[in-house]
């Protein structure tokens, strides 16, 4: 067998072509702002199964932070892809925040940081409780320095019961905000708890809410992240928005078109799958700065299949995907996630994956890559 060949599901032999990348440039992207929401590298050596505290391995995690610098690209600490939610603890959380501000501050990268309320016991919580949980975790990010993300939180959700019932929460924390703020709207896509959010199933209503929060203050918030893999509630939403609020698209499907814009706006980027085609993602942001369009359309358009795959339903198991190519381009030496994540995914969606990432030119070491994807397919009764 080649070295660069591998054998997948149903027989299907794949010769891996490997990308050359994109160069380096020169620093962060100067007509959008872009944040990748990185992942955690797990400590294979521990005992990161379902239930148990997560264990880092602190060196490759903070190691792939300074990659996704070194394309100019921002962190987005915390977040979901981080496994909020799904395997990360707060304690764990609160020293990753708090490591990852200390690297930015060496390299001069931009940060923001997740806050919400999963340091809350299970089970119901009072609003009150909830907004002292936010409030805790806002103190956490601020201290260590990171720009803080007020994330939709599934105890908000699930105490809430209308629409004020948010602006009251929300209110309190922008006002104990020592700076400017991102807000966050996850879709139930990622996190079906987060269904209703805002107070309402419907949309439109749930959109109007946030419009009235972003105008009373349009001071304390630098932006928001809108994650609903709806293209076109997202241009509606910022079409709305008051003057210097950003949108920071978190749409996985659509971001080549979104952050290019049109002659009303354009939205910047906090994009989970920025964390897997950073090269690529740098490139066509460096290629927009220059005004260069058709390169900006022709990086990115190999990486549109692979993200809506990787995002594919369920969508919150897009995290092993993430981990899977993470290990494949050699950013880590292990497919081991915290919670034992690494089973969210069958081996035939990540046989595909892996195929459209080699097509998008994301796998540096075509040979590297092939060994690591042929152990794993051994282990999931594949014969190579």
């Amino acid at each position: 067998m080649n070295p660069a060949e591998v054998t997948l599901p149903g027989g299907r032999r794949l010769r891996l072509a490997g990308g050359a990348g994109h160069p380096r440039p020169d620093g962060p992207p100067n007509s959008r702002i872009a944040y990748a929401a990185a992942h955690v590298v797990a400590d294979p050596a521990a005992d990161n199964t379902p239930g148990t505290p997560a264990v880092l391995d602190w060196d490759r995690t903070l190691a792939f932070r300074r990659h996704l610098w070194s394309y100019g690209l921002g962190v987005a600490e915390a977040m979901d892809t981080a496994q909020r939610g799904m395997g990360l603890d707060y304690p764990t959380t609160r020293e990753l925040i708090r490591r990852s501000a200390a690297q930015a501050r060496a390299v001069g990268g931009r940060i923001v940081a997740g806050v919400v309320t999963d340091q809350l016991p299970a089970g119901p919580a009072t609003l009150t409780e909830v907004t002292a949980a936010y409030r805790e975790q806002l103190d956490d990010v601020q201290t260590a320095g990171a720009v803080p993300v007020l994330m939709c939180s599934r105890q908000l959700a699930a105490a809430a019961r209308g629409p004020e019932d948010y602006l009251r929460v929300y209110d309190e924390l922008l006002h104990a905000a020592d700076g400017p703020v991102v807000l966050h709207w996850l879709g139930p896509m990622f996190d079906p708890a987060l269904s209703g959010y805002w107070g309402t199933t419907d949309l439109d209503l749930a959109a109007d809410t946030v419009v009235e929060l972003l105008k009373a203050h349009a001071a304390r918030v630098d932006g928001i992240k809108v994650s609903l893999l709806d293209a076109g509630r997202e241009v509606a939403l910022r079409r709305r928005m008051p003057a210097g609020v950003r949108l920071y698209t978190g749409d996985d499907f659509h971001y080549p078109e979104l952050i290019r814009g049109d002659d009303a706006g354009h939205s910047d980027a906090l994009l989970g799958v920025f964390a897997a085609i950073a090269p690529a993602a740098a490139a066509a942001l460096a290629a927009l700065d220059r005004g260069d369009l058709a390169a900006y359309d022709e990086i990115f358009a190999p990486t549109v299949p692979l993200a809506r795959h990787l995002f594919a339903a369920p969508t919150w198991y897009y995290k092993t995907g993430i981990v899977f190519l993470a290990w494949l381009a050699g950013h880590q030496e292990h497919f081991t996630m915290v919670g034992g994540l690494q089973s969210g995914r069958s081996p035939e969606h990540l046989a595909t994956l892996l195929t459209l990432a080699d097509a998008a030119g994301l796998l540096p070491d075509a040979e590297l890559a092939a060994a690591r994807a042929r152990a794993f397919f051994t282990v999931a009764g594949v014969v190579q």
